[in-house]
């Protein structure tokens, strides 16, 4: 018995079932929020993982250096469209941008170890 293997099973079984319905649940309950917060969400999580990789050892400054350039296109990009967590996400872009400035300067002006 050959099957096609580019023609779809015409049942699903009950686990994948469940799995399409619980990602379908998912999707209307993030169409119902608006934009901006998911939005708001997602520099956030672009922001920790400029601390992320700001706070490693040793500090990882090109990859936080993308995660910042990131979090200031969208935030500068947007501006207000972000609503009332702009000014907020706005100060933090700043507080991340210092941040990674001191630690870059402590990292170029650090005495290297002569044994």
């Amino acid at each position: 018995m050959n099957q096609d293997p580019t023609q779809q099973p015409t049942e699903i079984d009950p686990e994948s079932e469940e799995a399409l319905a619980a990602l379908a649940e998912t999707r209307q309950r993030i169409a119902e929020v608006p934009a901006s917060i998911v939005v708001v969400n997602h520099v956030m999580g672009l922001y920790e993982l400029a601390a992320i990789h700001l706070s490693a050892e040793p500090p990882r400054l090109e990859e936080a250096a993308l995660a910042i350039d990131a979090v200031a296109c969208i935030v500068e990009g947007l501006g207000t469209r972000l609503g009332d967590e702009h000014k907020t996400l706005h100060d933090a872009l700043a507080n991340i941008r210092l941040a990674f400035v001191q630690i870059k300067g402590i990292i170029d002006n650090a005495v290297p170890l002569i044994n």
